[in-house]
């Protein structure tokens, strides 16, 4: 097998990080041109934002096509960016997410609940927990019949390592004031006060979690609780009441059509990031892509990734 020499994986990586430069800072001149946003120029009365594998806070590992899960800050930014648009007139939400953190979901729903003009949410593969959060800030759900729909529920877990670190021999000793500042640490087995105590916190987030539910779809407590946080094809879930339509991306548009009076011209609404900021991301993204194939051959590991609906 020919070999890449060190200074020759160096000259490509330098000779991408130059490419995505200049095709950044070209893109970035056109969108000043074009007000701020690549493509502006063109005609649109609907905003779109995707919700997309797991709902956090933070970014994660970067990849090729962005940074991994949604960052809950950035789709908060580009809902309010689409609401002070002149041209908005409605909020379509494409979500195909496990779920993830509760908070950065719930800020999510907010900014949806808060858009001035008809929210539409469309479940395309998945839409679970975090995800079904944020749908009932919306309006209305669509799904496909065969959508992953529902899944209300909350997981909360902890590492136990009191057996292995008592095999290696390693004791834990922590100062703390307060009965419970140490509740759930690894290191030890729990104590059934505790158990209780973080099992509060859990049944507390799910009671708000029905409660939001609840109040946004216009659903009785009870009849969401017996879902007991399973996930329900679309056909099941419209039955239940958990979605109000099925349908295609073109079914969602002439819904669409059908609330703002006009055929729905969709934009895609996309984080708003400085040239510095982009340049940055850009060859991260190319450093990993090069990291990532130039390892692959040598350990020749498969690129499978395993998803959990959670």
């Amino acid at each position: 097998m020919k070999m890449f020499s060190r200074s020759n994986e160096h000259t490509l990586i330098a000779a991408a990080v130059i490419g995505a430069t200049v095709s950044v800072v070209g893109k970035e001149l056109i969108a000043q041109l074009s007000r701020g946003r690549f493509g502006d120029t063109e005609e649109f009365n609907t905003a779109r934002v995707t919700v997309s594998g797991p709902i956090q806070r933070e970014s994660g590992s970067p990849s090729l096509s962005g940074v991994g899960g949604t960052t809950a800050d950035d789709i908060v930014e580009q809902i309010e960016a689409a609401d002070e648009s002149e041209h908005v007139e409605a909020l379509v939400v494409e979500l195909n997410t496990p779920g993830g953190e509760v908070l950065p979901s719930d800020d999510i729903r907010q900014a949806v609940v808060d858009f001035d003009g008809p929210t539409v949410a469309f479940a395309t593969d998945t839409c679970a927990s975090g995800g079904y959060w944020i749908a009932s800030g919306c309006d209305e759900l669509w799904a496909r019949d065969v959508s992953l729909v529902g899944s209300i529920g909350v997981v909360g877990s902890r590492p136990n390592a009191s057996d292995l670190a008592s095999k290696l021999g390693i004791s834990y000793e922590q100062f703390t004031a307060g009965k419970y500042k140490d509740a759930g640490v690894p290191l030890r087995e729990i104590e059934e006060d505790e158990r209780e105590y973080l099992q509060s916190i859990i049944d507390g987030y799910y009671d708000q979690f029905v409660e939001t539910v609840s109040k946004g779809r216009n659903m009785d407590p009870e009849t969401i609780r017996e879902t007991e946080a399973r996930v329900y094809l679309g056909t099941d879930a419209l039955e239940m009441g958990l979605v109000d339509e099925l349908g295609t991306e073109e079914d969602v548009k002439s819904r669409i059509e059908g609330l703002i009076d006009t055929e729905p011209e969709i934009r895609e609404f996309t984080p708003q990031r400085g040239l510095v900021e982009r340049l940055g991301i850009g060859a991260e993204r190319i450093a990993f892509a090069f990291g990532n194939g130039f390892a692959s051959m040598f350990t020749n590991e498969s690129s499978e990734i395993d998803v959990e609906v959670r």
